[in-house]
C-alpha cells in the first residue's frame, strides 16, 4: 500500500501560511493515533509525537515540502518505529531493575579488598625504586592532571623529557604489577 507522498497526493489541502508546528498542532490527535497503533499504547504514543515536536521546532519551517500532513505522519512513524526498535533492543539486552537488587559488588568481598590493597603496595613500591624528579613527574600527570607544559615548567625540564619520564615510570610500574600478578 501506497502512502500519500509515495503517490505524490497530499491528504488535506494546505492553507497559504500555514507552517508545519501549526498543522501539527491542527493534527495532533490524528498523530497520536497513529503513533498508538505502531507502538501500542497511547502513553507510548504522546512520547513518540513530542518528540517529533521537538524535532520540528529544531529543524524549523521547510517551504519546499509540498504535502506537509503527509511528512508529519512520515516523522511521527519513524519516531514510532525508532522506539519500537529501541524497545526491543533494550529488552533483549536490559535485566529489570528488580534483577540487580541482589547481586553482591565485586569490588566489596574482602578478597578484591586485599588484592587491591597488595596491587596499591606493589606501586608505591615501584614508584619508590624511581628517581625523585621522574616520581614527580608521574605523579603530577596522573595524580594532579597537570599536562606536560606545566609539569616541565614546575621541574625545569623540557615537555619532551617529561614525556619520557611519565613513560618510563608507567612502563616501571606496569612490569613491577604483572610480576606481583604472577606471585
Amino acid at each position: 500500500m501506497m502512502s500519500a507522498t509515495q503517490t505524490g497526493i497530499c491528504s488535506a489541502p494546505q492553507l497559504p501560511g500555514e507552517t508545519l508546528l501549526e498543522l501539527f498542532l491542527q493534527n495532533r490527535r490524528a498523530l497520536v493515533g497513529a503513533a498508538a497503533r505502531i507502538v501500542g499504547s497511547r502513553d507510548q504514543a504522546e512520547d513518540v509525537v513530542q518528540d517529533a515536536y521537538l524535532r520540528l521546532c529544531s529543524v524549523g519551517d521547510n517551504p519546499s515540502i509540498r504535502c506537509r500532513l503527509s511528512y508529519l505522519f512520515q516523522v511521527v512513524r519513524n519516531l514510532a518505529i525508532d522506539y519500537c526498535r529501541r524497545q526491543t533492543l533494550e529488552q533483549r539486552w536490559m535485566a529489570p531493575e528488580d534483577d540487580g537488587i541482589n547481586v553482591s559488588s565485586p569490588g566489596t568481598s574482602p578478597d578484591v579488598i586485599a588484592m587491591d590493597r597488595q596491587a596499591l603496595c606493589a606501586l608505591a613500591g615501584a614508584l619508590a625504586e624511581l628517581p625523585e624528579r621522574t616520581q614527580r613527574a608521574f605523579q603530577m600527570c596522573r595524580l594532579q592532571g597537570m599536562t606536560q607544559k606545566e609539569i616541565a615548567t614546575a621541574l625545569g625540564v623540557s615537555p619532551t623529557l617529561v614525556n619520557f619520564m611519565v613513560r618510563d615510570a608507567c612502563i616501571h610500574c606496569r612490569a613491577r604489577l604483572t610480576r606481583q600478578k604472577a606471585i
